[in-house]
């Protein structure tokens, strides 16, 4: 008998994802169609941002060995978009980033995935 605790029925990333404002790419774009230069943030690797991102966004690579030190360059003040490509990366980098202190976060929820669906 294992003292093991029993699995969890909701994976974490999605418990973390409740704590965030989700939005579908139509309210997506139309954040982003009004939002500010360089507050557009894809946290996929470089080669996936070079291979297609949104228009307007930056790289800000949440697998990076420098993303905690490229957060603290952000304002605390401006409002983030952030996405990946389908939702899971971009829920923990906004968990990272609220506890870092950016309390305005739009999450892309499902990633660019969710254009095509």
């Amino acid at each position: 008998m294992s003292d093991a605790p029993p699995p969890c029925p909701i994976p974490r990333w999605q418990l973390l994802k409740q704590e965030l404002v989700n939005v579908g790419p139509e309210e997506f774009d139309q954040l982003r169609a009004a939002a500010e230069p360089g507050t557009v943030i894809d946290v996929r690797n470089p080669q996936e941002f070079a291979d297609y991102h949104l228009e307007g966004a930056r790289n800000i690579n949440y697998l990076g060995s420098d993303f905690l030190e490229r957060m603290e360059e952000l304002d605390p003040e401006k409002t983030y978009l952030v996405y990946c490509r389908s939702g899971r990366r971009s829920v923990r980098a906004c968990t990272l980033m609220k506890n870092a202190g950016l309390k305005n976060l739009i999450h892309l929820d499902g990633g660019i995935n969710a254009y095509s669906e």
